[in-house]
């Protein structure tokens, strides 16, 4: 069955200022698009993956038929980093994060300032293209990372409960070269509770 473009759960606008509604335009209905499109374009020469779910085809990207691997790598990639970006965010959201998360990241680094202040090293000092994760183990121990173009954590078996896409794509009309102020008006749109119930999923 052909991958499709989810929908947003709120309005383009909704995350403004934060955000701005051309970029969620854009970024969802182009970029994201671009990815369903290229990544189905890719199946269809290795039919053998047509039941691979878009989890099947991040978490084993090795077994995937090298003709393919790279467009599978680079628009599966980019389908599920998007499809999960889209989800962490809300209107109305930010703040502190609560609960067994707010307590796994107050224990992990110290404190919600601390963890940001990491967060944020992660995401500003990927050069060029990627991602900044927050990745949780079975034991619940949390780890930041930073992934290249459209990887991610799955790739290698690893389970995100957050992801900041870095990409220019995402903040350069508003934002323009200073991703250091995007990531610092991110936070005031992050669905901790999204992110609460990847952490218990672990």
């Amino acid at each position: 069955m052909a991958h499709t473009l989810p929908a947003l759960g709120y309005a383009v606008n909704a995350l403004e200022p934060h955000i701005d509604a051309l970029t969620m335009t854009i970024h969802h209905d182009k970029h994201h698009n671009a990815y369903v499109t290229n990544l189905n374009a890719a199946i269809d020469k290795a039919p053998e993956l047509a039941n691979w779910t878009l989890g099947d085809l991040c978490r084993n990207i090795a077994q995937v038929p090298e003709s393919v691997r790279t467009a599978v790598r680079n628009n599966g990639g980019g389908h599920w980093n998007h499809s999960l970006f889209w989800e962490l965010m809300a209107p109305n959201a930010g703040g502190a994060p609560s609960g067994d998360i707010g307590a796994a990241i107050t224990k992990t680094f110290g404190d919600f300032g601390k963890f940001r202040d990491a967060f944020k090293a992660a995401a500003t000092s990927r050069f060029g293209s990627g991602w900044a994760w927050l990745v949780a183990g079975r034991d619940g121990a949390l780890t930041i990372e930073s992934t290249p173009n459209q990887d991610n954590p799955l790739m290698d078996g690893k389970h995100a409960v957050l992801g900041l896409d870095v990409w220019e794509h995402a903040y350069y009309l508003k934002y323009q070269n200073r991703r250091p102020d995007y990531v610092d008006a991110w936070w005031n749109v992050v669905n901790w509770g999204e992110v609460a119930k990847r952490y218990a999923a672990r």
